[in-house]
């Protein structure tokens, strides 16, 4: 009896294995058939997607700077790798010229965001070395945003828009951890430790500063650009200031995973696993894995979802996967599950051609709410290629 349970276990894993790398496939070709869709209106307009508008329009990129303006090409990179379709290259390449010159920018953080997931995903595909100089320049725009006596690269300037409102002197928030991954990568390329050392130098100020001791995250952190000391812990994007914004938590995660790729320092896998701990654990998290929009928000359950921050999360944890003694696999595979489902999966030709539904951009500022997001869409298919090249070795993740 004892061998014919084992044996039905082991066909039952079997089992649940083939069907997670089905649903995969399965998912890998409606990306591609919906996004080719959404491709064809933007590439009639020469506009980068990001969301939909209360009026169900696209809404484009802000082609002046447009944080998200790198997802929607490095999603076609994406898809250009999977399927080797010369339509992807081409698109990815076209898009991403309508912001190269965002390249020379220092008056804004983001250029991690935008440049390593569009030139960063391109030049790792194809070594373009035009790309490889784009990546440098970028960076060198960052690190203009780097003060050693604050420790930390500098999120928004506070000389205009409604950050000139809060009283802040020198904002930092965990999105930033987002753009590190750019530096890292300029250090390998150029040999130059200096944009390596910034990066450490943030990632540290912020695992001193950003967290509590439940290991959530604030969302800004304001510093006094003179003494280097906190002058305040606030949200802008969360419901409280002591809430846990969960896109937040979830860049947290992805940021610290990443800096442990790069440096194999425990105490950024040690944060990492932390920070996931908080998010899988967490008793308000609904049963399908897809977390409401902020952890403490009023209102729960009748909060909106956030698609976008588990995207990241399912996205992070395919990496983090593969460095930890800890095991996210049936973690991992719940969310691509929940995110496959038609509760947050678009059917063909709908929710405007994004992929995803139900994510949230900025609930306190009313904008984005219950929307497709580009960046859902991008980290969601960077998680379906990650599960893809973990799954032809039938696990997720080497150990």
């Amino acid at each position: 009896m004892l061998k014919l349970a084992l044996s039905f276990s082991i066909f039952l894993l079997i089992l649940s294995c083939n069907s997670i790398e089905k649903l995969t496939d399965t998912q890998i070709t409606n990306a591609k058939n919906q996004l080719s869709l959404l491709l064809e209106e933007a590439m009639q307009v020469n506009r980068i997607p990001r969301t939909v508008t209360k009026e169900n329009k696209i809404r484009w990129c802000n082609q002046d700077f447009d944080w998200t303006e790198g997802f929607f090409p490095g999603t076609c990179w994406y898809l250009y790798e999977i399927t080797n379709d010369n339509k992807w290259k081409i698109a990815a390449e076209k898009m991403q010229l309508q912001f190269e010159e965002h390249k020379y920018k220092t008056n804004n953080h983001d250029l991690g965001f935008i440049y390593n997931t569009s030139y960063g995903n391109g030049y790792r595909i194809t070594n373009n070395n035009n790309f490889k100089q784009i990546l440098i320049t970028a960076a060198n725009s960052l690190i203009t945003r780097f003060d050693p006596d604050v420790g930390c690269i500098q999120s928004w300037d506070v000389n205009s828009g409604w950050q000139a409102k809060r009283g802040w002197k020198y904002p930092v928030i965990i999105d930033n951890m987002m753009n590190l991954e750019l530096l890292f990568k300029v250090s390998e390329i150029t040999g130059d430790n200096k944009y390596k050392n910034i990066a450490i130098a943030h990632a540290d100020t912020t695992l001193k500063n950003h967290f509590r001791e439940d290991n959530s995250s604030f969302h800004v952190i304001d510093y006094d650009p003179e003494t280097g000391e906190v002058r305040s812990k606030e949200t802008a994007q969360g419901f409280s200031d002591q809430s846990s914004w969960a896109r937040g938590q979830a860049w947290g995660l992805y940021g610290y995973t990443v800096c442990y790729r790069f440096t194999k320092d425990e105490k950024y896998l040690e944060q990492a696993q932390k920070v996931a701990k908080y998010i899988l654990n967490h008793k308000i998290t609904p049963s399908d894995g897809i977390p409401y929009w902020d952890y403490n928000a009023s209102n729960i359950p009748n909060e909106p979802r956030d698609v976008s921050a588990a995207a990241i999360t399912a996205s992070a944890l395919l990496e983090l996967d593969k460095y930890s003694q800890e095991d996210y696999s049936s973690e991992i595979k719940k969310i691509l599950k929940s995110l496959a489902s038609d509760s947050y999966t678009a059917k063909l030709g709908t929710n405007n051609n994004f992929l995803l539904k139900h994510s949230v951009g900025s609930l306190p500022h009313g904008h984005e709410i219950n929307v497709p997001l580009n960046y859902a869409d991008y980290y969601y298919i960077e998680a379906l290629l990650r599960y893809k090249k973990a799954g032809d070795k039938h696990k997720i993740a080497d150990k």
